[in-house]
C-alpha cells in the first residue's frame, strides 16, 4: 500500500474510533441523536455529491427518494412482514429503481429546467403520501415499523450510532474508489465538457443516468435509517426543505468525497442548534446556500484544501509516477489496414435556415495518409468534422467508417470504433489533472467495471496503475510527461493544444480529426507540431487536419481537400491543389477569367504564406 493510502486509512480508522467512543462516553439521547442524524445526513449526501458535484446536475427533488425509501421499510415491516435487514436493503434498491424512472425523461433536459423536473417529482410524491389515506395514512404516518435487530434484539441508540458510522466508513471508502478511477474520472468529465467526454467514448446519457441512481440509492438508505430508527414515518418528514437541506449540505461541503462529510457535521450541528427557532433555521438556509454557491464555490472542502496549499503543503499527497517506462505503441487492432478506405461519405448535407455549411459533399480518407481538409472561413470545414465524428447528424447522405454505417450513431461510440478528434476550442477538462485528463482519454481502454471501481481492488486496481502507466507513456511522446501532476488549466495555451492531442492519442483512433491543431500558436510550436503529426501518421494512425497555416498544410499533407461555401471544389496532393484555378480564386477573390493568371502564384501568394 502506497504512502499516501496508508497515511488515508490511518486517519480514517482515527476519526471513525474517535466518532466511535462518544457512545461509551455519554448516555444523553441528544447528543446521540445529533450524532445518529448526522450519519444519516452524510449518507444521503454522499450519493447526491456524485450527482451535484461531480456530473453537476442539480437535483431539488431527494426528498421524494428518501419517502421511497422510508416507505418502503415501512410498509414492507408493518404490512407484509418482511424481515426488517431484507426490507432495509429493498428501501435502497427501490430508491434506486425510482431514480432510474426519474433520470431517463428529466436528464433530457439541462439546468434549470432539470431542477424543475425534480421539484415537480418531489411535490408529486409529497401529495401522494399526504393525500392517499389508505396506504401511507398521511400525516398520522404509519406506526410499528420494525427496526433492525441483532440475535432478537432492537438495536438501542448506541448501536444505530454504531451501524450508522459502519455505514458511512463504507461509503466513503467504496465512494473514494469510485471517485478516484474511471467512474469518478468520467462524471467530473461530464460536468467539465459534455462534446469533449462524448469526443473519447464516455456515454454522456450513461453517465448522468448512473449519478441520478447512486444519489437515489443513498436518500433512500437515509429514508429507511430515519423510519426504522424512529419506528415511525408521516408526511411532514417528506417537504421541499428537506430537499434543499440534502442540496445545501453537498454544495456547502464541497466538490470532494471529503464534502459530505464536512457538510453534514457542520449543517446538522448548526440545524440542531436552531430547530427551536424555525423562521430563522430556514433563513440561515438560503443564506449559507447563497454563500456556498457565490462566496465560496468550492465549498468548505476547497476552502480547506486551499488553505492546506497555501500554509501546509506537505500535507498534499502528490501520487509517486513510475519511471523508464517503454515507448508508447498503438494498440494492434488500432491500426488501419494499407489497402482500401478507412472513411467514405457520400453526399453528405447539412443547413441550417438559408446557410448551407454541407452541401452535398463526397470524401474519402484513406488509411496512413495525411489528409488536410482546407478552405476559406465559413467554408463549412468545422461542420464537416462535427458531422464525420457524429455530433452533427446530416439532413442526408451516409458516412461509412471501417466497414459500418455511422449516420445517426452517437459520438461516444464513434469514438469507441476509433475515431478521435480535437477540437477548435480547447474543450479540455482544465480542472482535472494532465494525467487524468489522458486518462479520461483512456476510458474505453480501461477494463473495470462499476462493482470491481465501487471496491478498488483485484482487477480494477490493475486497470488504474494500467492506465497510468501508459496516460504516462502518451505524455512522454509529447514531451509532456514533466506536467502530468498539473492543472490542465493552468498550462501555458501551446501546452494545452498539446494535451488535447495526447487525450485524443489516448483513444487509440483509426481516424484521429483535428481542428486547427496549430490555431493560437508560435511558430517554433507550429514546427514542433508538425513533427507531431508526422510521428503520428508513422504508428499507424491517419489524419484528417482542418488547419489555416498553408505551411503546415503543404508539409504534412498526403492529401489535401478543398471546401468552399459548402462544397468540395477541388482534391489532389498539395502541389496540384496548390495551383489549382478554382482554390487560388476561392482564397484571393479572383475572377473566373482571371483564374489563369494566379496559377502559377499558387497558395503561397497569401500573405506571410501562413494564415488564408
Amino acid at each position: 500500500m502506497m504512502n499516501g493510502e496508508l497515511k488515508h486509512y490511518s486517519w480514517l480508522v482515527v476519526v471513525a474510533a474517535l466518532a466511535a467512543a462518544v457512545p461509551l462516553m455519554t448516555s444523553n439521547d441528544f447528543y446521540l441523536r445529533v450524532l445518529f442524524l448526522i450519519g444519516v445526513n452524510y449518507i444521503a449526501a454522499s450519493g447526491l455529491n456524485v450527482l451535484v458535484n461531480y456530473t453537476g446536475q442539480k437535483s431539488l427533488g431527494h426528498a421524494g427518494l428518501f419517502a421511497v425509501g422510508a416507505y418502503t421499510v415501512a410498509l414492507l415491516t408493518t404490512r407484509w412482514a418482511w424481515n426488517p435487514w431484507a426490507a432495509f436493503a429493498m428501501a435502497g434498491v427501490m430508491a434506486a429503481i425510482f431514480g432510474v424512472i426519474i433520470a431517463l425523461p428529466a436528464l433530457r433536459v439541462k439546468g434549470p429546467a432539470l431542477a424543475m423536473v425534480t421539484i415537480g417529482f418531489g411535490i408529486v410524491v409529497e401529495k401522494i403520501v399526504s393525500e392517499w389515506q389508505d396506504v401511507f395514512a398521511g400525516q398520522q404516518g404509519i406506526y410499528g415499523v420494525i427496526p433492525l435487530k441483532i440475535g432478537g434484539q432492537m438495536f438501542s441508540t448506541k448501536q444505530w450510532v454504531w451501524f450508522v458510522l459502519i455505514l458511512c466508513v463504507a461509503l466513503h471508502v467504496m465512494f473514494r474508489y469510485l471517485l478516484r478511477g474511471r467512474f469518478g474520472r468520467a462524471f467530473l468529465a461530464v460536468n467539465t465538457a459534455e462534446v469533449a467526454a462524448e469526443s473519447v467514448g464516455v456515454s454522456v446519457y450513461k453517465f448522468k443516468v448512473l449519478a441520478f441512481v447512486i444519489s437515489a440509492f443513498t436518500c433512500g438508505i437515509a429514508g429507511a435509517l430515519i423510519a426504522q430508527q424512529n419506528q415511525y414515518i408521516n408526511s411532514d418528514f417528506i417537504n421541499f426543505n428537506l430537499s434543499i437541506f440534502f442540496l445545501l449540505v453537498v454544495l456547502f461541503g464541497g466538490n470532494s468525497v471529503y464534502g459530505p462529510l464536512l457538510g453534514a457535521v457542520v449543517l446538522t450541528l448548526l440545524d440542531s442548534m436552531l430547530s427551536r427557532w424555525p423562521d430563522v433555521q430556514h433563513f440561515t438556509y438560503g443564506a449559507l446556500l447563497l454563500f456556498a454557491l457565490y462566496a465560496m464555490p468550492n465549498g468548505l472542502a476547497g476552502f480547506v484544501r486551499k488553505l492546506a496549499r497555501q500554509f501546509a503543503p506537505g500535507l498534499i499527497h502528490k501520487e509517486p509516477l513510475p519511471q523508464n517506462l517503454p515507448a508508447w505503441q498503438l494498440k494492434p487492432a488500432a491500426g488501419a489496414s494499407d489497402t482500401g478506405i478507412l472513411l467514405k461519405g457520400d453526399g453528405l448535407y447539412k443547413a441550417y435556415g438559408g446557410v448551407v455549411p454541407t452541401n452535398n459533399v463526397d470524401i474519402q480518407i484513406r488509411p496512413g495518409h495525411v489528409h488536410s481538409l482546407i478552405g476559406p472561413n465559413g467554408a463549412g470545414k468545422t461542420t464537416l468534422l462535427n458531422i464525420l465524428s457524429g455530433i452533427v447528424t446530416p439532413e442526408r447522405g451516409s458516412i461509412v467508417f471501417a466497414g459500418r454505417e455511422i449516420v445517426g450513431v452517437s459520438p461516444n461510440k464513434i469514438a469507441r470504433m476509433g475515431l478521435g478528434r480535437t477540437f477548435q476550442n480547447l474543450r479540455l477538462f482544465s480542472d482535472m489533472t494532465v494525467l487524468d485528463n489522458v486518462k479520461v482519454g483512456l476510458h474505453s481502454h480501461i477494463h473495470a467495471g462499476f462493482l470491481a471501481s465501487l471496491i478498488g481492488v483485484g482487477k480494477a486496481q490493475k486497470a488504474e496503475q494500467g492506465a497510468r502507466d501508459e496516460a504516462l507513456q502518451i505524455l512522454e511522446r509529447l514531451n509532456l510527461r514533466d506536467k502530468a501532476l498539473e492543472i490542465a488549466g493552468n498550462l501555458p495555451y501551446g501546452l494545452q493544444r498539446r494535451l488535447e492531442l495526447a487525450r485524443a492519442l489516448a483513444t487509440h483512433p483509426k481516424l484521429l480529426l483535428l481542428d486547427e491543431p496549430a490555431a493560437g500558436l508560435n511558430p517554433q510550436e507550429t514546427q514542433e507540431l508538425i513533427q507531431v503529426i508526422a510521428r503520428i501518421r508513422d504508428i499507424g494512425i491517419t489524419v484528417l487536419l482542418i488547419e489555416h497555416h498553408m505551411d503546415l498544410v503543404m508539409a504534412v499533407s498526403d492529401h489535401v481537400i478543398v471546401l468552399d461555401y459548402g462544397q468540395k471544389i477541388a482534391e489532389g496532393t498539395p502541389a496540384e491543389v496548390q495551383n489549382n484555378p478554382r482554390v487560388i480564386a476561392a482564397y484571393l477573390g479572383t475572377e473566373d477569367e482571371d483564374d489563369d493568371d494566379y496559377a502559377g502564384a499558387g497558395l503561397n501568394a497569401t500573405p506571410g504564406g501562413q494564415h488564408v
